[in-house]
């Protein structure tokens, strides 16, 4: 029997005809219209995925708009899933999907077009491509053979070259013999042979596949760390709160530059250090100035470096300068670290500077500014003497047990009978909607889904949220809570 089993599963001393209420609720769904996916994710509601297989390899599809990326990736997939229009600017955000060649598993993300001096939207769009290339293992970059090689991709091979990141050149749109030579053309943008393909056709997409998935490696190099190794902390917030003097006081030696200009840090520091009698990696990282796309130069690349390290991280340690008001980008800092899906320990830095005065308005300050982090430990801290600084390995402990909490199906849907039987979901429009069953397919961190048989709102699902949290604790980790409408079959 799986570990994880729930406890009401049948025992010999509750005799033959005993009914497991998770099975019952389980047929009960049989009425309802599911998808391959529901059903899928129902059979493996107790294979939980806990994060501990080898992260697959990542390969990031590139290049300036309306060149076919979208196009290239459903053929790589073998169907239709990426949205694919003749309009450049279809895709914004960075996707990742499952893909296979020749035996090979890998992740396979397809990115907005990527253009140089944009604002607004297009930059933001730009900006998650970047992105892509950062977090990716190798990257195929797509050109139109029929256009040849334009200003702005040139533009994108100097951004690839500055990634260091292995690239395939992929020549599209090469329908038949007679655009071989359009191709060959394009090894002028230094970046080795240009593959010829037709992404809409097919042809020549094997060849371009095999030269990808040879230079991707075996378990990706950007993944999170596994179990089993040290844990790998991120020290992140805005500029000259202290990060790299904390890293400075945990090594004992000066391993960051610290300065008193902001900004001094640009790439990510990693050290190996020991806290609590433990090994633990610790990542300094580049102060968050602002918003990424408002951000030029060295600036830019460092806010992106600093993106990446907190993806390739477990757990997040925000430091907060506690001897001076929270800004917007304190709070903006705490958000992108819950999108990241990380754990989470807020530093109050500089302690020894507040006074008690400074100490009231700091507790206003949390009520109103922090209300959606309440979960988050808390820890006050001085870098520059290291005062409290072993006190930082309970809150971390706390935040990544919760990051890794398992909830058993049986107590989780016992839970939430509980929760909707005192607490109902209010009437809307004269319907109810019915929560039908809920189950936890992964972890680090926890996500839960939840099937109902109507939409249920954001405040009711803000309430669920808050109840998982004081009945089950998660100390210190985001949770993410989905939920699938599903409409009773009609006889």
């Amino acid at each position: 029997m799986n570990e994880h089993e729930p406890e009401s599963r049948p025992s010999p001393g509750r005799g033959e005809d005993f009914v497991d209420p998770t099975d019952a609720l389980l047929a009960g769904l049989e009425d309802y219209d599911l998808t391959a996916e529901d059903v899928a994710l129902l059979e493996g509601e107790d294979e939980l995925d806990d994060g501990s297989a080898a992260p697959l390899p990542v390969l990031a599809v590139v290049g300036r708009p309306n060149v076919g990326k979208s196009t290239l990736v459903n053929r790589i997939l073998g169907r239709r899933e990426a949205v694919v229009e003749d309009t450049p600017g279809v895709t914004r955000d960075r996707v990742s999907y499952k893909a296979e060649w020749a035996g090979r598993e890998f992740s396979l993300v397809d990115t907005g077009g990527w253009e140089r001096d944009v604002t607004g939207l297009d930059r933001r769009v730009a900006d998650q491509a970047e992105m892509a290339v950062q977090l990716a293992d190798a990257v195929i970059f797509v050109v139109d053979a029929t256009v040849g090689a334009t200003a702005t991709d040139e533009a994108v091979v100097g951004m690839l070259r500055r990634s260091g990141k292995p690239v395939v050149l992929a020549a599209n749109k090469v329908d038949d013999q007679r655009g071989e030579a359009d191709a060959a053309a394009l090894w002028s943008l230094g970046l080795g042979e240009p593959y010829p393909v037709s992404a809409i056709h097919g042809r020549g997409s094997g060849d371009l596949l095999d030269a990808a998935v040879a230079a991707l490696p075996e378990v990706s190099a950007i993944a999170a760390a596994r179990p089993g190794g040290p844990r790998r902390v991120a020290l992140v917030g805005r500029p000259n709160v202290g990060k790299s003097s904390m890293l400075n006081k945990m090594v004992g030696s000066e391993r960051s530059v610290v300065d008193s200009v902001a900004g001094t840090t640009r790439d990510p520091v990693d050290e190996l250090v020991e806290l609590g009698g433990r090994p633990w990696i610790f990542v300094d990282t580049a102060g968050i100035r602002r918003r990424v796309h408002q951000t030029k130069g060295a600036d830019f690349y460092a806010s992106l470096r600093t993106q990446s390290a907190l993806e390739k991280a477990e757990v997040a340690v925000v430091l907060i300068d506690a001897s001076e008001t929270l800004t917007e980008q304190d709070t903006r800092i705490l958000s992108m670290v819950i999108e990241a899906g990380r754990a989470l320990v807020i530093a109050y830095n500089k302690w020894d500077l507040v006074d008690e005065e400074r100490r009231r308005y700091l507790e206003r300050e949390i009520e109103q500014d922090l209300v959606q982090v309440r979960w988050a430990p808390r820890v006050n801290v001085s870098a520059r003497t290291g005062r409290h600084l072993d006190k930082l390995v309970p809150a971390l402990d706390q935040a990544l047990d919760s990051w890794d909490t398992r909830i058993p199906t049986g107590r989780l849907n016992a839970f939430l009978g509980e929760l909707v039987a005192a607490h109902p979901h209010p009437v809307r429009g004269g319907k109810q909607p019915r929560i039908l069953f809920g189950t936890q397919p992964s972890t680090r961190p926890p996500r839960f889904v939840i099937f109902a048989s109507g939409f249920i709102e954001a405040g009711y699902r803000r309430f669920i949220e808050r109840r998982l949290r004081e009945t089950f604790g998660f100390v210190g980790s985001p949770i993410e809570l989905s939920v699938r409408v599903r409409e009773k079959r009609r006889k």
